[in-house]
């Protein structure tokens, strides 16, 4: 069995370089498959990631009103400016959003912190606002305990005296939710049908190739061969097809990756997002696209010779 297994393997490579402009038209067309699954399977699982990273950093920003210094220990006497005094609200908002139900972790984000943040990713022209001219407003950073507490949260912090607004980013945050479950359900289909279409035109060149070897067939017939004996070898021609389309792709989606990794992480770490890193990412997913390359090959030369034994 083992001997048969080889010399198997040594005929399927014969004809391979045998039917020459047939084996390259069928590496080809497995070849055009798997760039274009790659790419799909890059984007949904990509998207995917991103969308629970935004999920996992939905957060409630308090801002608080301009006359509110709550994380100031004195403030200045309101019947004498040259006079500071001890603050009687000191912390009296954070103790109120430490109380409401489901909140994890609160945070404390200065307007001048905020300022730095922004002068730090969009550019000295933000320098401008320095001191008074700060537009920016005192925040409370609240962390939920789950992502479905997060609109609750909103609510109840909203009603806190001393609060003028609270907002997780709902529109924005449930439109990109929307956009990754349309990017998943429609890139999988999408790739479901190209797999489709390369098993068709594998199965349709390597009938061609069968037809172009039929008498050869026929000769193996009369002499007693069974079906599972003719089959092995254009299995594996079949599968020799689909690993050999599969090289470029995988060299060309790991080109690809990197570019598009560079280009993006610099925007997605000041949102603490974060795309599947290279060293862990392309290995993956030049596994997934070899093992595809070679089960649509093998599975569409099984169809094509199913057929063709049945006559």
């Amino acid at each position: 069995m083992i001997r048969n297994f080889f010399k198997h393997i040594g005929e399927s490579l014969k004809n391979l370089k045998r039917n020459g402009w047939m084996t390259v038209a069928a590496v080809s067309s497995v070849m055009i498959t798997l760039v274009l699954v790659g790419l799909f399977l890059s984007l949904i699982m990509n998207t995917t990631k991103l969308a629970k990273d935004i999920e996992g950093n939905v957060r409630v920003v308090a801002y608080m009103k301009l006359d509110v210094h709550d994380q100031d220990k004195e403030i200045q006497d309101p019947k004498d400016a040259h006079k500071m005094i001890a603050n009687p609200n000191h912390l009296k908002v954070y103790e109120a959003i430490n109380k409401v139900p489901n909140v994890e972790k609160v945070t404390f984000s200065s307007k001048q912190a905020q300022l730095n943040q922004l002068t730090k990713s969009l550019g000295k022209a933000w320098e401008l606002f320095k001191g008074d001219a700060n537009p920016l407003y005192d925040a409370y950073i609240v962390e939920a305990d789950s992502p479905k507490h997060i609109k609750q949260v909103t609510a109840a912090v909203k009603k806190i005296p001393g609060v003028g607004s609270a907002t997780y980013g709902g529109a924005n945050t449930n439109r990109i939710f929307s956009i990754a479950r349309v990017v998943r359900t429609w890139g999988f289909a999408a790739a479901g049908l190209l797999l489709f279409v390369a098993i068709f035109l594998i199965s349709n060149t390597i009938r061609i190739t069968i037809m172009s070897r039929q008498r050869e067939i026929q000769i193996m017939r009369l002499v007693g061969a069974k079906n599972g004996y003719i089959r092995w070898p254009f299995f594996l021609e079949g599968a020799w097809v689909g690993l050999l389309g599969a090289v470029l792709p995988s060299l060309l989606i790991a080109w690809l990756y990197r570019i598009a990794f560079i280009s993006f992480t610099p925007s997605l770490q000041s949102q603490n997002l974060s795309m599947y890193a290279p060293d862990q990412f392309i290995p993956q997913m030049i596994g997934i696209m070899v093992v595809i390359g070679v089960l649509i090959g093998s599975f569409g030369a099984l169809l094509s010779m199913r057929r063709f034994l049945k006559v």
